[in-house]
């Protein structure tokens, strides 16, 4: 039997991918992002442009645009931002966008758009490097859970691996809800348990 093992958590805040014909609409033609820090995720970084997101509940002044650009543009919040916006959007892998619904308008310095679709809540998941994978006997997309010590201790279950070349550290990525519930503040580390936590 494998030895359940530990992870790095990552809380991700509600966040955007553009298209990139939008992030024109929304910054000016040809315009280009500037990187403000790396993330985890390979090539992928956070900007320092934010956009304004308007729902129909509310407004967010400043919404972090995350790049590089993406085949569609994608907003990716959390349960208690969509109860804010009055949305009640899809629970969601990253980039899987297929049925989704939009309603919000994203408002940047020199123009907007209506997003018809691309709004999902982010399923949490486990980012996997391919040969810890194997060691573990792990699989892309199999489902795990993960439990997070500490005074508010929980156990998170259907946590999807995500497992491909160009992943290259081990994190497990949660909303800001999920890390609230768990009391995950700062540097923090769970356990990925190997068996009995696939329900």
């Amino acid at each position: 039997m494998k030895k359940n093992f530990r992870t790095l958590i990552e809380v991700s805040a509600r966040h955007i991918h553009l298209f990139q014909k939008d992030l024109f609409r929304l910054f000016g033609k040809n315009y280009k992002l500037t990187l403000l820090r790396k993330i985890s995720q390979p090539g992928q970084y956070a900007a320092k442009e934010t956009v304004k997101v308007a729902g129909p509940g509310g407004v967010f002044p400043k919404v972090r645009v995350v790049g590089p650009g993406r085949l569609k543009t994608q907003l990716e919040i959390s349960r208690t931002d969509a109860y804010f916006l009055e949305l009640n959007p899809l629970m969601r892998r990253s980039g899987d966008l297929t049925g989704t619904s939009g309603g919000v308008k994203v408002i940047g310095p020199r123009g907007s758009i209506k997003m018809t679709s691309g709004v999902i809540i982010a399923q949490r998941h486990l980012h996997l490097e391919p040969k810890l994978a194997k060691k573990y006997g792990l699989k892309h997309r199999q489902l795990v859970s993960v439990k997070i010590e500490g005074q508010r201790s929980l156990t998170f279950h259907r946590v999807v691996v995500r497992s491909h070349p160009g992943i290259d550290r081990l994190s497990f990525q949660i909303d800001t809800d999920e890390a609230n519930a768990a009391g995950v503040k700062g540097r923090a580390y769970g356990v990925v348990l190997l068996k009995g936590g696939e329900k």
